[in-house]
């Protein structure tokens, strides 16, 4: 996909609403029963940054960043303040917070995830925007330095000579941004409509890698 690794205005993102949505398919059948399936194995997210956008100021940056992105052409950076690290919200991302995985004893890429629940429902959820800076790693529960990360794919790569043993738990802690692009070709704004309180329409999308 196009994407570049710019995010989204902050501010107006922390105001923005939207969340996970999934794809299910209900059949009631002539008894009354319903039979359920779903139709996407991970959720998408959806958001609507309009409700962001408290002054004149945000109206200019997010056009201009709208611009930018030449509408829905280029995917970008955005933070979901309702769901943006490996831990709570109020909390500080520790390297033990996710389990990537258990080692085999050559194995020396892991995916960052955030799990959702747990038992035979939980939903694992690949992260592939970490925040630079923030990731932290642990072998076993002892934090390591020894790591690469891409933050392109939210992928870390042990260095050699520190390649997690079989059975080794690996976890991490991260913050993390919501790869997207705007589901829209228009931004249409009345600033006499605006000023009085209208909320304009400025959806976004997540894109999957």
């Amino acid at each position: 996909m196009s994407y570049d690794d710019v995010s989204f205005p902050v501010s107006i993102a922390r105001g923005a609403s939207g969340g996970p949505e999934r794809r299910t398919d209900v059949v009631t059948t002539a008894s009354g029963r319903e039979e359920r399936n779903s139709r996407w194995a991970h959720s998408r997210r959806r958001y609507n940054v309009g409700f962001g956008m408290k002054t004149i100021a945000d109206v200019q940056a997010v056009v201009a960043f709208f611009e930018e992105r030449r509408g829905r052409l280029h995917a970008f950076r955005f933070r979901d303040h309702a769901d943006f690290k490996s831990c709570p919200p109020a909390a500080t991302p520790a390297a033990t917070d996710q389990l990537l995985g258990t080692g085999d004893g050559s194995a020396t890429v892991f995916q960052l995830v955030k799990r959702h629940g747990t038992g035979a429902r939980e939903h694992v959820r690949e992260i592939t925007a970490p925040v630079a800076g923030s990731v932290v790693v642990a072998v076993n529960g002892t934090a390591t330095p020894h790591f690469t990360l891409d933050a392109a794919t939210g992928r870390i790569t042990f260095l050699p000579g520190h390649i997690p043993a079989a059975g080794a738990s690996v976890t991490a802690g991260f913050a993390f941004d919501v790869p997207v692009r705007f589901d829209t070709d228009q931004i249409s704004i009345n600033l006499s409509h605006f000023e009085a309180g209208e909320i304009p329409d400025i959806p976004l999308i997540e894109v999957r890698p």
